[in-house]
Protein backbone atom coordinates (compact mmCIF):
# COMPACT_ATOMS: atom_id res chain seq x y z
CA UNK A 1 0.00 0.00 0.00
CA UNK A 2 1.51 3.41 -1.11
CA UNK A 3 1.80 6.28 1.39
CA UNK A 4 -0.80 9.09 1.47
CA UNK A 5 1.07 12.33 -0.29
CA UNK A 6 -0.10 15.18 1.37
CA UNK A 7 1.58 18.52 0.65
CA UNK A 8 1.31 21.67 2.23
CA UNK A 9 1.28 24.92 -0.10
CA UNK A 10 0.03 28.03 -0.28
CA UNK A 11 -2.64 29.88 -2.12
CA UNK A 12 -4.29 33.19 -2.15
CA UNK A 13 -7.41 34.08 -1.35
CA UNK A 14 -8.93 36.40 -2.95
CA UNK A 15 -11.64 38.84 -1.72
CA UNK A 16 -13.88 42.02 -3.07
CA UNK A 17 -11.60 44.00 -1.34
CA UNK A 18 -8.24 45.46 -3.69
CA UNK A 19 -5.93 42.94 -1.34
CA UNK A 20 -5.56 39.11 -1.49
CA UNK A 21 -3.91 37.46 1.54
CA UNK A 22 -2.33 34.14 1.31
CA UNK A 23 -2.95 31.25 3.41
CA UNK A 24 -1.63 27.93 3.87
CA UNK A 25 -3.96 24.37 2.40
CA UNK A 26 -2.82 20.67 2.46
CA UNK A 27 -3.32 19.03 -0.59
CA UNK A 28 -3.79 15.37 0.40
CA UNK A 29 -4.37 12.36 -1.87
CA UNK A 30 -4.66 8.51 -1.33
CA UNK A 31 -3.36 6.52 -4.11
CA UNK A 32 -5.27 3.47 -2.27
CA UNK A 33 -8.87 5.28 -3.30
CA UNK A 34 -9.98 3.91 -5.65
CA UNK A 35 -12.07 7.18 -6.29
CA UNK A 36 -8.94 8.99 -7.31
CA UNK A 37 -10.26 12.08 -4.81
CA UNK A 38 -7.96 15.13 -4.02
CA UNK A 39 -8.59 17.11 -0.62
CA UNK A 40 -7.78 20.89 -0.38
CA UNK A 41 -7.18 21.19 3.80
CA UNK A 42 -8.25 25.09 4.25
CA UNK A 43 -7.01 26.61 7.40
CA UNK A 44 -10.47 27.16 9.17
CA UNK A 45 -10.82 22.91 9.40
CA UNK A 46 -12.87 22.72 6.20
CA UNK A 47 -11.97 19.64 3.56
CA UNK A 48 -13.10 19.87 0.39
CA UNK A 49 -13.07 16.18 -1.86
CA UNK A 50 -13.54 15.91 -5.58
CA UNK A 51 -11.88 13.86 -8.65
CA UNK A 52 -8.45 14.58 -9.21
CA UNK A 53 -9.90 15.06 -12.67
CA UNK A 54 -11.32 17.86 -12.04
CA UNK A 55 -8.16 19.71 -10.95
CA UNK A 56 -6.36 18.17 -14.14
CA UNK A 57 -8.75 19.32 -16.63
CA UNK A 58 -8.90 22.66 -15.29
CA UNK A 59 -5.19 23.52 -15.53
CA UNK A 60 -6.13 23.15 -19.19
CA UNK A 61 -9.89 24.51 -19.87
CA UNK A 62 -12.59 25.93 -17.39
CA UNK A 63 -14.46 23.11 -15.42
CA UNK A 64 -17.29 23.02 -13.25
CA UNK A 65 -18.38 20.23 -11.00
CA UNK A 66 -21.40 20.58 -8.09
CA UNK A 67 -19.77 23.14 -5.72
CA UNK A 68 -16.82 23.59 -7.39
CA UNK A 69 -15.12 25.64 -10.36
CA UNK A 70 -11.72 25.61 -11.39
CA UNK A 71 -9.94 27.41 -14.72
CA UNK A 72 -6.67 28.66 -15.67
CA UNK A 73 -5.35 31.83 -14.96
CA UNK A 74 -2.67 33.12 -17.10
CA UNK A 75 0.41 30.80 -17.60
CA UNK A 76 1.30 30.53 -13.86
CA UNK A 77 -2.15 30.52 -12.29
CA UNK A 78 -4.77 28.98 -11.64
CA UNK A 79 -8.57 29.28 -9.76
CA UNK A 80 -10.33 27.05 -7.26
CA UNK A 81 -13.74 28.53 -6.64
CA UNK A 82 -15.60 26.49 -3.61
CA UNK A 83 -19.36 27.34 -3.10
CA UNK A 84 -21.06 26.04 -0.21
CA UNK A 85 -24.32 27.39 1.81
CA UNK A 86 -21.47 29.74 4.09
CA UNK A 87 -20.72 31.72 0.37
CA UNK A 88 -17.76 31.07 -1.80
CA UNK A 89 -14.51 30.80 -1.55
CA UNK A 90 -11.93 31.63 -4.16
CA UNK A 91 -8.45 31.26 -4.19
CA UNK A 92 -5.57 31.23 -6.50
CA UNK A 93 -2.96 28.43 -6.50
CA UNK A 94 0.66 28.32 -8.50
CA UNK A 95 0.29 25.91 -11.28
CA UNK A 96 3.50 24.90 -11.36
CA UNK A 97 2.77 23.63 -7.27
CA UNK A 98 -0.76 21.84 -8.61
CA UNK A 99 1.68 19.62 -11.48
CA UNK A 100 4.06 18.46 -9.38
CA UNK A 101 1.53 17.33 -6.61
CA UNK A 102 -0.70 15.52 -9.65
CA UNK A 103 2.23 14.38 -10.84
CA UNK A 104 3.32 12.55 -7.46
CA UNK A 105 -0.40 11.38 -7.42
CA UNK A 106 -0.12 10.02 -10.42
CA UNK A 107 2.84 8.08 -10.29
CA UNK A 108 1.81 6.58 -7.13
CA UNK A 109 -1.42 5.55 -8.32
CA UNK A 110 -1.74 2.04 -9.28
CA UNK A 111 -2.49 1.00 -12.57
CA UNK A 112 -6.17 0.02 -13.42
CA UNK A 113 -6.26 -3.94 -14.51
CA UNK A 114 -6.96 -3.97 -18.42
CA UNK A 115 -10.07 -5.68 -17.49
CA UNK A 116 -11.58 -3.52 -15.19
CA UNK A 117 -13.70 -2.11 -17.93
CA UNK A 118 -15.11 1.38 -17.97
CA UNK A 119 -13.80 4.34 -15.43
CA UNK A 120 -15.77 5.37 -12.55
CA UNK A 121 -17.98 8.13 -12.55
CA UNK A 122 -16.62 11.40 -11.47
CA UNK A 123 -16.47 11.91 -7.90
CA UNK A 124 -19.34 14.25 -6.90
CA UNK A 125 -17.14 17.10 -5.01
CA UNK A 126 -17.81 17.14 -0.69
CA UNK A 127 -17.08 19.50 1.90
CA UNK A 128 -16.73 18.48 5.35
CA UNK A 129 -14.85 19.29 8.38
CA UNK A 130 -11.87 17.91 9.03
CA UNK A 131 -11.45 16.53 13.11
CA UNK A 132 -9.15 18.05 14.94
CA UNK A 133 -6.10 16.74 12.99
CA UNK A 134 -4.82 20.24 13.00
CA UNK A 135 -5.36 21.65 15.80
CA UNK A 136 -1.79 20.81 16.88
CA UNK A 137 0.07 22.58 14.27
CA UNK A 138 1.22 25.86 13.97
CA UNK A 139 -2.18 26.96 12.74
CA UNK A 140 -3.42 25.49 15.53
CA UNK A 141 -5.79 28.36 16.72
CA UNK A 142 -7.54 28.39 13.31
CA UNK A 143 -8.22 25.09 12.78
CA UNK A 144 -9.73 23.99 16.43
CA UNK A 145 -12.44 26.71 15.96
CA UNK A 146 -15.65 24.77 15.08
CA UNK A 147 -13.48 21.92 14.17
CA UNK A 148 -16.21 18.62 14.13
CA UNK A 149 -15.87 15.14 13.55
CA UNK A 150 -16.09 14.56 8.90
CA UNK A 151 -18.81 12.25 8.14
CA UNK A 152 -18.08 9.38 5.82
Amino acid sequence: MSPVIEVHARARLITDGPLTRPVPVDLRYDPADERRTVHIGLPDGTDWAFGRDLLERGLRTPIERGDVRVWPCGRTQLIVELHSTDGVEVFQFEIRTLIRFLARTRAQTPATPPDAGRESPPRAPSRTTRPERGAQTERGAQTERGAQPARG
